[in-house]
């Protein structure tokens, strides 16, 4: 037992010293942080240690990064409702808002269960022009979406809204509140993940910038960091690279005037 007593190695002192920097960057992180981001966050710091040491530290120490993504499939298209033909055929340029609208369903786990955010975008300056949430993926989530984004907007009749081929975007509902405003109706290609690529850009954003680093212990509390995000940052203040860096709603302006 004589090596109890005995003063720590050099390599164990840096150990210490490093475990005490990965501790605080993890905490930084809200336990987002894996060994590659840590490893990184240490050597620009001038830590000199490798990879495998990093994560070896990370491991002994119980700093397990959280689990950012959890799958759920949210597209249905094993139904018998019709399907229309895609009119974007992967051109998401608009010259002016309301004439394109990009929809689709994404997901939010929370301690809850999962909570399903529908999206209308206006894929000529990147805003999001409807939005609803709810705790069961139904087609009436869709829907309220899609109102909000008419209610909110007025389109003239000819604008192209364009979705994935799910049973929410297809259903005798959603289709007929399209048609009764003149709107154009546009699907992506069967098991195309592209054909609908400017509205899986938002998710990625939305999910990057508000959602993975954060443990949603509710479903409200993420439904109302989302009202925040959207309509107080993403919608009147982020800026786009897309759009040479304007926000939404300078494009907007220029509508206006």
């Amino acid at each position: 037992m004589s090596w109890r007593g005995r003063p720590a190695c050099q390599r164990q002192k840096q150990d210490l010293v490093c475990l005490a920097h990965i501790r605080t960057a993890f905490a930084l992180s809200n336990g987002t942080y894996g060994s590659p981001r840590m490893h990184r966050d240490l050597v620009d710091d001038g830590h000199r240690i490798g990879r495998h040491r990093t994560a070896r530290l990370m491991r002994e120490n119980g700093l397990v990064a959280r689990q950012k993504r959890r799958f759920k499939r949210t597209t249905d298209s094993e139904h018998a409702w019709p399907v229309a033909p895609n009119l974007l055929a992967l051109d998401f340029e608009a010259e002016q808002p309301d004439r394109k609208w990009g929809a689709d369903i994404s997901y939010i786990w929370t301690a809850q269960g999962w909570l399903y955010l529908a999206v209308v975008l206006d894929l000529n300056s990147r805003r999001v022009v409807g939005w609803a949430t709810s705790d069961r993926l139904k087609r009436g989530l869709a829907v309220e979406a899609l109102r909000r984004a008419i209610v909110n907007r007025e389109p003239a009749p000819g604008l192209i809204h364009h979705s994935d081929r799910g049973s929410q975007h297809c259903s005798v509902d959603y289709q007929a509140a399209l048609r009764k405003r003149g709107i154009l109706i546009s699907m992506s290609g069967k098991g195309n993940c592209y054909d609908n690529s400017m509205v899986e850009t938002f998710f990625k954003t939305i999910k990057s910038e508000l959602i993975w680093p954060i443990a949603w212990q509710t479903r409200q509390q993420a439904e109302n960091a989302i009202a925040r995000y959207i309509d107080g940052f993403y919608n009147p203040v982020r800026r786009h690279s897309s759009l040479g860096f304007l926000g939404s709603g300078c494009i907007d302006f220029r509508r206006a005037a």
